[in-house]
């Protein structure tokens, strides 16, 4: 009865022919369609609302209500919900003091998303896996949370107390109304994100979002100058084949090789341990087209609409990744567990790093990996799946210590090191996102007793037995530059394709 009354209430039903046709859920059909509908539109966006044009009240009340149209198609009057959320942290924004605003915000925005997820899957319906209210929620929060953390650091802090990215992240007036509803519902980032900087889309939506530093041919910096508009054709177009060919290899993998049966135990019975750890590896390297497709999508839908600049390539090109959530190839060869963390969701990844891991005075790795679980949801899965990841991140950093400097000595040993490590990286990657796709204890417990718990083991071996150098104190910019999670505790730099590790160098940044 409860599923019936979500079913009812969660969005329009004049896809449900399509729906039936193609064997796919309503909702999913109505978030696909609502996507490609606000990439047409995001292109009728940049075009005929381009800030050359009409005012940023015009282009923030257009995005705004195109962004509640689709809420409204997609999830019915769920939906209320996002408004909901934003209302109230407008207000703690609006009346509590500048001081404790931030504070009260965060819980305020990840207590309400915690509400609709507990109410979600333990009233109506365990288990639905699909697209639903909680998932446009996820980055709403992000938002929220983000721009109360800027607020406070652009009007409740000295700008000496600010990191490098904090100052260039600090926003130095209270937003309004409108603006902050435009913010979190605009009608490109809705449905699937990707979060965004507060600073970052006010550039786009009054049009300063293309001032940039200019280089001459030497690479020597000539100034800030005023470019010409670059254009996001290209960009858009090798997303959309993108989009294209991870709809279709996942459609024609994913019943194919479903991650549940690594817990059948007639398979586990039945099949060597290495066939388990392969068939592993290939059910995950064939779910993860699913993600590549969403977020590349609305990538591209941004890009669309003329956000998402981020510079130009040392020949002259233009980059559109400023907002973009995802690495493919840097995740499919990733050659350590900070590696893949860099270049998966790294929107979110930016949040947890920004809102926490920066912030947090006490083990902000554990911290982090909490905070992730918790507003992943509320399925057990995910907190056995992040708590593992704590100890994969130390027992790599651990590892990476230790034995890799005794394979830089030359070019071979480094490639077979990479080979290693990358073999690892993936084993252990699968390995811990188990729970994270069953969702349920049981299940997850029983595939990792079917492992025997091996990786947990050996992670547990690495920690206590390897030496971990202490942290070097490191000054305010190198702060700046942490990287996720990990915080550059290895003393590597950040990985060059994340163009957003460090924010203070963003050439969207507006004039001065």
């Amino acid at each position: 009865m409860a599923t019936q009354t979500l079913s009812s209430c969660t969005g329009s039903t004049m896809l449900q022919p399509i729906s039936d046709i193609i064997n796919l859920p309503l909702d999913q059909v109505n978030f696909v369609v609502s996507q490609l509908f606000a990439l047409l539109t995001a292109v009728w966006f940049r075009l005929y609302l381009h800030p050359s044009k009409t005012s940023p009240f015009i282009r923030h009340v257009v995005a705004t209500l195109l962004g509640f149209y689709l809420a409204l198609f997609c999830f019915g009057w769920y939906a209320l919900h996002f408004l909901v959320q934003t209302g109230l942290s407008y207000s703690i924004m609006v009346f509590a003091s500048l001081e404790h605003m931030h504070k009260y915000c965060f819980v305020t925005a990840l207590g309400y998303l915690s509400f609709c997820q507990i109410t979600r899957v333990y009233v109506f319906d365990y288990g639905m896996y699909s697209a639903d209210f909680t998932g446009p929620m996820m980055v709403i929060t992000q938002k929220i949370t983000s721009l109360a953390f800027e607020i406070h650091d652009g009007l409740a802090k000295r700008e000496d107390q600010l990191k490098p990215s904090q100052k260039y992240l600090a926003v130095r007036r209270m937003p309004s109304l409108l603006e902050y509803l435009s913010y979190n519902c605009n009608f490109m980032s809705i449905l699937a994100g990707p979060a965004c900087s507060y600073n970052d889309y006010m550039a786009f939506i009054e049009g300063s979002g293309y001032h940039c530093h200019g280089e001459l041919a030497n690479g020597k910096e000539n100034g800030k100058v005023k470019l010409s508009e670059p254009s996001p054709k290209n960009d858009v177009l090798s997303k959309l084949v993108t989009c294209g060919v991870s709809l279709g290899v996942y459609l024609a993998l994913c019943k194919v090789m479903p991650v549940e049966r690594s817990v059948e135990p007639s398979f586990v019975a039945s099949t060597p341990f290495y066939q388990q750890v392969l068939y592993l590896y290939l059910a995950m390297l064939a779910l993860r087209p699913k993600y590549y497709f969403v977020w590349t999508l609305a990538d591209a839908i941004n890009n669309a609409a003329g956000f998402g600049f981020n510079g130009y390539r040392k020949d002259g090109s233009s980059r559109w990744d400023r907002v973009s959530n995802l690495n493919i190839l840097e995740i499919e060869f990733a050659t350590s567990f900070k590696m893949f963390i860099d270049n998966w969701n790294i929107q979110t990844a930016l949040w947890l790093k920004r809102v926490c891991y920066e912030r947090c005075p006490l083990n902000p790795t554990a911290a982090t990996f909490l905070l992730s679980a918790i507003w992943h949801g509320v399925y057990p899965g995910y907190y056995l799946t992040f708590l593992s990841g704590i100890a994969m991140t130390m027992a790599a950093r651990a590892l990476r210590h230790n034995v890799r400097p005794h394979f830089q000595t030359s070019d071979l040993r480094r490639r077979v090191y990479d080979v290693i490590t990358w073999a690892g990286t993936q084993v252990a990657i699968s390995y811990t996102v188990v729970p994270f796709v069953l969702l349920a204890v049981g299940p997850s417990l029983q595939f990792y007793s079917s492992w025997s718990y091996c990786i947990h083991l050996l992670c547990l071996v690495l920690v206590l037995v390897l030496p971990v150098r202490a942290r070097r104190p490191r000054d305010a910019q190198q702060q700046g530059q942490q990287a996720v999670l990990e915080g550059g505790a290895d003393g590597d730099k950040v990985h060059q394709s994340n163009p957003h590790a460090a924010t203070d160098n963003n050439c969207n940044k507006k004039d001065t």
